[in-house]
């Protein structure tokens, strides 16, 4: 398996601590995160996206870099029904060291 790129590595770092600043600091303020069908635009909607979304553990099981931009396959686990949840795919598709611009996150 690669290893992810360092962006990716600090947003599954974040993205399943409590104190979830530093995890909203990762994205562009015009960022678009899709997930479960629906589209996020902006900083404003991710954060009530995120505030919908329980919080889980991740282990990334693939690291897959292409030309639409890396794909990370993981297992979710956490309070919600059907936990754990295996081969979710979460598709950054525009992001570079400083920011995520757009995430798709779908089985």
């Amino acid at each position: 398996m690669n290893s992810p790129p360092d962006m990716i590595r600090r947003y599954f770092a974040l993205a399943g601590q409590p104190d979830q600043e530093a995890y909203f600091a990762l994205f562009a303020d015009d960022a678009v995160v899709e997930d479960e069908g629906k589209s996020y635009r902006g900083i404003r909607a991710i954060r009530e996206w995120r505030r919908e979304t329980p919080l889980v553990s991740y282990e990334i099981t693939d690291v897959e870099d292409g030309p639409a931009g890396t794909v990370v396959t993981a297992t979710i686990s956490g309070d919600f029904p059907g936990s754990p949840v295996a081969g979710l795919r979460f598709r950054f598709e525009d992001y570079d060291d400083a920011e995520i611009r757009k995430l798709r996150i779908a089985p």
